[in-house]
């Protein structure tokens, strides 16, 4: 007779084989905040100009994509929400915060703060596009470089800030480029 396979543990609802998962409630936040940012994306699609004035074909009109992006986040915001609910998310209580998690939070801050200075700040404001987007880029990088995990690649070395410049310069001659001769838009 050949023996039985040892019983397979059961894991908690929130693992997989060891492999961690976030936790519904953390779905359920993440949903919510996918669904805000879906709706403000659609309603700033909608509200911009059609250029009916111009004939403008009603497919290539300025928010015709961003509202389908919307809408698409707007779902799948919708889906995520609706499984993390069905996976009990309003009945479990709040997960305590680890340090690693605030670390996070503290990054994605930083990164929000980022493009939201070169939204408001710096694009459409006298600077050409392809200046902003160079100070944009490399800056992002050397902040990003020095908040790193790793001690080694938070040091500013005269290699990593010219890289960083290099890589801001190039991006942003490639990206005006790109859209000004390919896309025949013009930018700010």
């Amino acid at each position: 007779m050949s023996e039985a396979p040892p019983p397979v543990a059961e894991t908690a609802p929130h693992q997989v084989h060891g492999d961690e998962r976030m936790p519904p409630r953390s779905d359920m936040a993440d949903a919510i905040g996918w669904l805000a940012l879906g709706i403000a994306i659609l309603i700033a699609s909608v509200s911009m100009d059609r250029l009916e004035s111009q004939h403008i074909n009603p497919y290539t009109v300025p928010g015709l994509l961003p509202g389908l992006l919307g809408i698409a986040m707007m779902l799948l915001g919708g889906v995520l929400g609706v499984r993390s609910w069905e996976r009990g998310a309003l009945s479990q209580p709040p997960m305590p915060v680890t340090a690693d998690q605030r670390e996070e939070r503290r990054r994605i801050l930083i990164v929000i703060a980022l493009c939201a200075g070169y939204g408001v700040v710096l694009i459409g404001h006298g600077i050409p596009f392809w200046l902003a987007s160079t100070i944009f880029v490399s800056g992002s990088i050397i902040v990003m470089q020095r908040i790193s995990r790793d001690p080694q690649e938070r040091q500013l070395t005269l290699r990593m800030l010219l890289k960083a410049g290099v890589i801001g310069v190039a991006s942003s001659v490639i990206t005006q480029l790109v859209f000004q001769e390919v896309f025949l838009v013009r930018m700010p």
